[in-house]
C-alpha cells in the first residue's frame, strides 16, 4: 500500500524522506515536488526501476525520462560535455527550472533508454527534492502523471493518476507556478530551445548570446505541460519536436 507524507510536517518530512530514499534505492518508484510540477522518480541507475517508472507512466523507450540530481558536482559526473554554453548556464539558472540535454559520460552503467548518447539533467529548487536527491543520488524523474493526462501539481493530484504503483508519496503542497522547466539542447554549437517553459528564451539569450527557438511556446495538442524531454534529439513526445519530453 501507498504511503504518503505531508512535508509541511517536519517530523513527517523528514520520515518521508528517509522512507523515500529506501524506497529508491530498492529500485521501486516515489512522487516528490519539485519547484515546476509534481515528479515520478526513481533510481536513473537501476534499468529495472526506470523502466519500471516508464510503464508507471504508460511510456516506452522512446521517451527516456531526464535525470535530476542534488548538486552541479553530480550533474558533472553525468555529462561528458557541456558545450561552449553549459557552465553559464547552470551557474545562471541552477538550481532552477531550466534542464539542459547534454552528450552524456560514455562510462555511465545505466539504462535510461533510447537516448542516443544524450541525458537531460536539471537540479530543481525545491527544499524535499534536493533533500532527497542528496540521499539517493541522481534520479530519473518525469512528470508524475499518466501519458495524456495533465501533470500533476499536488500529491493528491498525482495519486489519484498512479496510485499503487508508486510506493511513497511526498507532499510537498501545490506547486507555486505549474509551468515545466525550459529545455535547452547544448549538444550544438548553438544552444537549441526544445521546449519553452519557465526560464524565457529572452534570458538564455543575455546568457549566451545566439540562442534558436521561439519567443513564445506553441501550443501542443497532449494536455501534459511537463515532461519527458527525452534526454536528446531524437527522442519523441506526442505533439512535441525532436528532443522535447515529459521533464519536470
Amino acid at each position: 500500500m501507498s504511503r504518503r507524507y505531508d512535508c509541511a510536517q517536519e517530523s513527517e518530512r523528514k520520515d518521508g524522506v528517509a522512507d523515500a530514499a529506501s524506497t529508491v534505492r530498492r529500485g521501486e518508484r516515489v512522487v516528490l515536488p519539485t519547484d515546476t510540477v509534481y515528479g515520478i522518480g526513481a533510481d536513473a541507475f537501476s534499468p529495472a526501476a526506470v523502466a519500471g517508472l516508464l510503464e508507471a507512466k504508460g511510456r516506452g523507450r522512446d521517451m527516456p525520462p531526464p535525470v535530476l540530481v542534488g548538486s552541479v558536482r553530480a550533474a558533472h559526473a553525468l555529462i561528458d560535455d557541456l558545450g561552449g554554453h553549459g557552465q553559464d548556464l547552470i551557474e545562471e539558472f541552477w538550481p532552477g527550472p531550466l534542464t539542459v540535454v547534454c552528450t552524456a559520460t560514455p562510462s555511465l552503467s545505466w539504462d535510461l533508454g533510447d537516448t542516443k548518447g544524450t541525458v537531460a539533467v536539471r537540479m530543481p529548487m525545491h527544499p524535499v527534492a534536493l533533500e532527497l536527491l542528496k540521499e539517493t543520488g541522481p534520479m530519473a524523474v518525469s512528470s508524475a502523471n499518466v501519458s495524456g493526462e495533465p501533470a500533476a501539481t499536488t500529491a493528491a493530484e498525482a495519486q489519484a493518476q498512479l496510485g499503487e504503483s508508486v510506493a511513497v508519496y511526498l507532499d510537498g503542497g501545490p506547486c507555486a507556478e505549474a509551468v515545466p522547466s525550459t529545455i535547452v539542447d547544448l549538444t550544438y554549437a548553438v544552444p537549441r530551445v526544445l521546449r519553452l517553459g519557465a526560464v524565457p528564451i529572452e534570458k538564455l539569450r543575455a546568457v549566451c548570446g545566439t540562442v534558436i527557438g521561439e519567443a513564445k511556446p506553441r501550443r501542443r495538442p497532449e494536455p501534459e505541460p511537463e515532461p519527458e524531454p527525452g534526454p536528446g534529439p531524437g527522442a519523441r513526445d506526442e505533439g512535441a519536436e525532436p528532443g522535447e519530453a515529459s521533464a519536470p
